[in-house]
């Protein structure tokens, strides 16, 4: 059987090698005759050839280019993790403690470190940050908050109800003084079986939700030193975080107070873990230098140069945001000053001051009339205010000025702060005008510092004070003009005093009721706009200068105070990538 098949293979073995000689034979015959045989003869159709050639070139170099352009139609240049972005900031940092935040580069480095109970939204409006719930019952006097789930120190230690209790008690403690202690004023807070935390209130208050944005410390690090030795612990350099970053490094840079921040992104964060590897905050002692260091590149951007030196860094790799926030210059009468007691004198001076001169010139600026914003109060009419009109004015003061001998001979004295920004121009502008009214004017421009608080603000020495305050989220103006503030220690810089206002801005924090709290809002408009306490000049704007190439904050986010541009940092990148679309 073997045999057979060895056979019948050698055959076919056999059979094949002729078959391949013969193609093999054939092959060169075909070749030899249909081309080399016809070698000689190309001359004569060379055009022919080139032309063939050239058409057989285009359709591949058009597939390969249809190939290509349909590849990178589907293929984007966005934004991915990683880099580092450089901000530069005005003013010393002292202390990384939250509590004792006081310049801007200290709140900046406050919002990217500490996380706090309630945080502002897109929209300006107070939503939820730490906290998982925040609700009060039908008086508003008392308020019960629930902490997420799974929320973590830098560490990797919980965030819990006693860190948030222990802030609170620190916060309160007579023995420091912070910026938060008049949020919580009169307030008591305890822990209930359900494992929430409760604040009592001693009267109803509609806005206290907004007073829960405060920054809570770690117990498990904090909660056996003394508060008045908080500041010189070592936490206020390298703090325990729960914000998008955390401390890595710090570096002085000279003798004059510039000093250097470096932060790493946060994986325990919140709100997920930040795009950027790194935030670094540059720390400078005056304007000049964050001028100089924005043109030559050597920071990302900065949140701290008035919107007057847009001409100056005007290039194509700067972008300009100009984004309102919360902030209002107003012009307050001292209505306890000798002349400015006189209603009809404020009143007559209103009148004869040309607003629209006023606010000449103010870069991005927005004119602002009253101490409550029309969007914290819904779509209301506020009360007229009388239209300028010099001639009635001037006589209206010529006859005070008859009556009173006094008036006559008073120079009133205009106070405002130094600084790279408009309050001085303002300043020395009504002076102007006071002066083409018959009266007479100086202005008094003060470094801003703990001298002019305590020898300028605290005792009222003006006569008019042009000034910036923070109009808050919400339209409770009570600290600015109840009676009660009207005190060293109080707010109340127009020493105005009314009892009506007194019952309207009380009445009107304890209302629950949206819609009759904005009725009693608009009835003491009315009131302040007949007594004339303070005069609106404009809503401040956020400049915020920024290299084009990378992305920050949406300017369609309506930020309250400066620091509320850092609501979306989890979202903030420098480094770019290519990604394709799926078609």
């Amino acid at each position: 059987m073997n045999k057979i098949f060895k056979k019948s293979g050698r055959k076919i073995v056999k059979k094949i090698s002729l078959f391949s000689k013969r193609v093999n034979q054939d092959g060169r015959e075909h070749i030899r005759k249909n081309f080399l045989g016809h070698i000689s003869h190309i001359k004569e159709v060379r055009l022919f050839v080139i032309e063939w050639f050239l058409l057989v070139s285009a359709i591949i170099l058009l597939s390969i280019t249809q190939a290509f352009w349909y590849l990178n139609s589907f293929a984007i240049e966005t934004y991915t993790s990683g880099g580092t972005y450089t901000e530069a900031t005005l003013g010393k940092i002292n202390s990384l403690n939250p509590l004792f935040a006081s310049t801007s580069s200290e709140e900046t480095l406050s919002r990217l470190l500490f996380s706090t109970l309630s945080a502002r939204d897109y929209s300006g409006h107070t939503g939820l940050g730490l906290a998982e719930s925040i609700h009060t019952n039908e008086q508003g006097d008392v308020w019960t908050v629930k902490l997420r789930e799974g929320i973590k120190w830098s560490d990797g230690e919980s965030i819990t109800n006693q860190d948030v209790l222990y802030t609170i008690k620190t916060i309160q403690s007579s023995r420091i003084k912070t910026n938060f202690a008049s949020k919580l004023a009169g307030v008591s807070v305890k822990e209930n079986e359900q494992g929430e935390i409760v604040f009592f209130l001693n009267s109803s208050n509609a806005f206290f939700e907004n007073s829960l944005d405060l920054p809570v410390l770690p117990s498990h690090i904090l909660k056996d030193v003394s508060p008045e030795l908080l500041l010189e612990n070592k936490f206020s350099t390298r703090p325990i975080t729960s914000g998008p970053f955390t401390v890595n490094a710090t570096q002085n840079i000279g003798t004059e107070g510039e000093k250097m921040v470096y932060l790493t992104a946060n994986s325990k964060y919140y709100r997920g873990t930040p795009l950027l590897d790194s935030f670094s905050i540059h720390a400078f002692p005056s304007i000049a230098e964050i001028k100089s260091a924005i043109k030559n590149g050597t920071v990302t951007a900065t949140a701290d140069l008035p919107s007057k030196f847009s001409s100056e860094l005007n290039s194509t790799n700067i972008n300009e945001y100009q984004t309102a926030v919360n902030y209002g210059v107003f012009a307050f009468l001292n209505t306890e000053s000798p002349s400015l007691r006189n209603k009809q004198l404020r009143q007559s001076i209103r009148l004869g001051l040309n607003l629209n001169n006023l606010r000449s010139g103010l870069s991005g600026e927005l004119p602002l009339d009253y101490p409550v914003l029309e969007s914290q109060v819904g779509s209301k009419t506020f009360p007229a205010i009388p239209k300028t009109d010099v001639t009635a004015a001037k006589t209206a003061i010529e006859s005070l000025k008859t009556n009173n001998a006094e008036l006559a001979s008073t120079t009133f004295n205009i106070v405002t702060v130094k600084g790279d920004n408009y309050l001085e121009e303002i300043a020395n502008r009504i002076a102007s005008q006071l002066e083409g009214l018959g009266l007479k004017a100086t202005v008094n421009a003060y470094d801003s510092n703990q001298d002019f608080t305590l020898n300028v603000l605290r005792p009222r020495a003006y006569d008019f004070l042009i000034y910036e305050i923070g109009l808050g989220a919400d339209p409770d103006v009570l600290a600015y003009y109840h009676s009660l503030e009207a005190s060293e220690n109080g707010h109340n810089l127009s020493n105005y005093k009314n009892l009506v206002v007194n019952d309207l801005l009380l009445s009107a924090r304890n209302t629950m009721d949206s819609n009759l709290r904005a009725a009693k809002y608009l009835k003491f408009l009315e009131r302040w706009v007949d007594d004339v306490p303070a005069i609106g000049l404009y809503q401040t704007t956020l400049p915020y200068f920024v290299n084009r190439n990378v992305r920050s904050f949406s300017q369609e986010n309506h930020l309250v105070t400066a620091t509320d541009r850092f609501i979306d940092i989890e979202n903030w990148a420098t480094k770019k990538t290519v990604k394709n679309r799926t078609p």
